[in-house]
């Protein structure tokens, strides 16, 4: 590509494909994207050639691209809106346009007054021509079917046309606030634990958690991470976002276990013997030993078989999830034969080579396919048993803002991804030269010709056993930053997505599965997505340490939103007793990660822990000398006042623990996603020891003091209530 002289004319162009071509940084200043950003943006969404003698036809060209298709590629629209299609034909043609429906029938569109004028496009004189989409349409994905009138009779098209909900109606005003713990999976462990937190485990502290009150249980995403070899310890940089994490399977209690014989039954216990007594020592997490023990257990219990219906059901679930799960697993065996290093010939997933794979390769493509059954299998007790012990919601996932670039999502479909980029977030206070996340983005024009499967695909698989999503920076939604490959995240751009589609599919699966979604909408922000969000239904999401009054000074709980999850930290801070203690500083200045001295950082410090302090004092929360015990309970007590509609209590804060799980900012120099749960003099905690852990079982009857009343606090059980 060549330069352009013309900054206004790239401006436009870039705008006219949701590139934003300047922006306001954190600071307050205005920036411009260079022209070198903008044009490689431009080149990935497939402008090629661009240049001053170029930008004039390009422009035109994307202004009348609707034009070259008799229908859009894909349509969104509200139930209950009254909308408008437009179509486009060779001018004088005659056009008729029904909708079949989801779930069976047709309805015929109205034809509309349309004066717009034709338009020659590609050499044929083409009209435009408009129907009512009537408002009254059932939610769901639907078909648009239009029959052209030619000189050879009629010609038919197909489009899809997706029905979505105005917003989600499960909490509203009335609704009484709900309270639930949020944790890592994979630091929570118990004895019989193979060294990292599972499925099992999940299904213990939900038992527990709905016993003492709470509404649901957040953790952190279960997407799936590398088949074999070193696992990444992120939960936020999976291979794929639409399936699981094996690595979260408790072997014992796959249902085939039962039956094995004395000798196989042998090779499952010892498999486990070494990495479950990694469960009982404070060691960082090493998911690599423990998937390697695991996964030779899985296999001995794969290979002893199934009864015939146990296998039938197998084979419902694999044809239920259908294309997308046997693309993930013939990823899966293809990264396993060749050790992670996949040939180039197999990097196109269309290729003859990869068909051959598929074939020789359907005995492992089985077992992977096998995993994510027996993973639905296990996520579905866990949801029923949260469910059974009183909890209202159950089980909240999480979803990352993207994958891995040389996963399986991307392998399995790139022409969705844009490459050459990732996403991230511009420079802010505490990145000065911003954030690569290091995900590869969605192309939003591809997206929509795919008419969002990859989204839609991901939260129906998600939702299955969920009964409430938090969405990480649901700001992705709407735009995400993206990073010219092998540049500074400060050279990037915003790139807009269209929020008005993603946000309308992502409440339609959520209210076919009857799940709460819960958007991440911390950091920079534009102030309209949050008064959006709401009015969709979509909760926000409001951590204390980062609620301020104009003069600096905690936010008064009054004026916290409602329609929000509310927190006192989250994953990315330092818990309560380590903040406490400024050992957030002590590691952050050992990283070389403060922005200002650290002695001014520590007299800052000093003077946010005197105003919290004081706060709490002002709602008599506090008394003289408190310990930080008693600091942690103020804190929970204090929020707990908010109007928020969810409060989540972190389990690092219930039993004291002092490390952080993620330090932003940091990669190999500091273990994020790696530490255990432990309390505050670095003993392990486990999932045996919570129900009598005193710190615990104090904080659940302040919390269940402060959000049900006193009366329903004198028990921490549910008959309580």
């Amino acid at each position: 590509m060549g330069a352009i002289s013309d900054r206004s004319k790239l401006e436009n162009l870039a705008n006219s494909y949701g590139i934003t071509a300047d922006f306001w940084g954190y600071d307050g200043q205005h920036r411009s994207v260079s022209d070198q950003t903008l044009i490689q943006i431009l080149e990935s969404m497939g402008v090629e050639g661009l240049c001053d003698e170029t930008i004039d036809a390009e422009i035109q060209k994307r202004q009348y691209k609707s034009w070259e298709t008799v229908l859009p590629s894909c349509t969104v629209v509200r139930c209950g809106s009254y909308n408008t299609l437009a179509v486009h034909v060779p001018h004088g043609a005659q056009i008729e346009i029904c909708v079949e429906l989801e779930q069976g029938g047709a309805r015929t569109l109205v034809q509309q007054d349309d004066f717009t004028p034709p338009h020659t496009i590609k050499g044929v004189l083409t009209g435009q021509a408009s129907f009512a989409i009537p408002g009254d349409l059932p939610l769901g994905y639907h078909t648009l079917v239009a029959k052209v009138s030619t000189d050879n009779g009629w010609e038919s098209h197909q489009a899809p046309l997706i029905v979505v909900p105005q917003s989600l109606n499960l909490i509203n005003e009335q609704t009484p606030t709900a309270w639930g713990m949020m944790m890592q999976l994979y630091s929570v462990r118990s004895r019989e634990s193979w060294g990292v937190g599972d499925l099992n485990d999940l299904a213990e502290t939900a038992s527990l958690f709905g016993d003492l009150q709470a509404d649901f249980l957040l953790i952190n995403p279960l997407h799936a991470g590398e088949p074999i070899g070193h696992l990444s310890p992120s939960p936020y940089l999976p291979v794929t976002r639409r399936f699981f994490n094996p690595l979260y399977i408790r072997p014992e209690d796959i249902a085939e276990v039962a039956y094995l014989s004395a000798p196989q039954r042998s090779l499952v216990t010892w498999a486990g013997e070494k990495v479950k007594k990694d469960s009982l020592r404070n060691d960082l997490i090493d998911r690599d030993s423990a998937w390697s023990a695991k996964l030779e257990a899985l296999h001995v219990i794969y290979q002893a078989g199934r009864s015939q219906a146990r296998q039938r059901s197998f084979e419902r679930f694999r044809a239920r999830a259908g294309q997308g799960l046997e693309d993930f697993a013939l990823w899966c065996a293809i990264y396993e034969k060749y050790a992670g290093e996949i040939p180039a010939e197999l990097q196109d997933i269309s290729s003859p080579f990869v068909a051959r794979e598929r074939i020789s390769l359907s005995g492992r493509i089985e077992f992977w396919a096998w995993l994510q059954w027996i993973l639905d299998e296990q996520l579905e007790t866990a949801q029923k048993v949260a469910k059974s012990a009183g909890m209202k919601y159950g089980i909240c996932h999480d979803l990352a803002v993207g994958a891995h670039p040389y996963g399986a999502d991307v392998w399995s479909n790139p022409e969705v991804y844009a490459e050459g980029f990732t996403v991230g977030a511009p420079p802010d206070m505490y990145n000065q030269h911003g954030q690569n996340w290091s995900q590869r983005p969605w192309n939003p024009d591809a997206l929509a010709a795919q008419a969002y499967k990859p989204l839609r695909d991901t939260l129906r698989t998600i939702f299955r056993h969920a009964g409430a999503l938090r969405i990480d920076h649901v700001m992705g939604l709407f735009r995400l930053w993206w990073i010219p490959q092998g540049e500074l995240p400060s050279a990037g751009a915003y790139v807009r997505f269209d929020h008005e589609a993603m946000v309308g599919i992502l409440l339609l699966e959520a209210q076919r599965a009857n799940a709460v979604v819960i958007g991440e909408d911390l950091g920079t922000v534009e102030p309209w997505v949050r008064g959006y969000l709401n009015e969709r239904g979509v909760l926000g999401t409001s951590v204390f340490w980062f609620e301020k009054a104009a003069d600096g000074r905690p936010l008064a709980p009054e004026e916290y939103r409602r329609q929000v999850l509310v927190t006192v930290d989250n994953h990315d801070l330092p818990p309560i007793a380590g903040y406490w203690a400024e050992e957030h500083i002590d590691l952050r200045a050992r990283l070389n990660l403060l922005v200002e001295p650290e002695a001014e950082t520590r007299v800052a410090a000093q003077r946010e822990r005197q105003q919290v302090q004081e706060r709490l004092e002002e709602y008599n929360l506090l008394g003289e000398n408190p310990t930080e015990r008693e600091i942690c309970e103020a804190l929970h007590q204090y929020v707990a006042k908010t109007p928020a509609v969810l409060f989540g209590v972190s389990l690092t804060d219930a039993v004291g623990e002092r490390r952080i799980q993620n330090q932003p900012g940091t990669d190999t120099e500091y273990p994020n996603w790696q530490f255990p749960l432990a309390d505050g003099t670095e003993q392990v905690v486990l999932v045996e020891e919570l129900a009598a852990n005193p710190r615990l079982t104090s904080l659940v009857k302040v919390l269940n003091t402060a959000v049900h009343g006193e009366r329903n606090s004198e028990d921490n059980g549910r008959s309580c209530c």
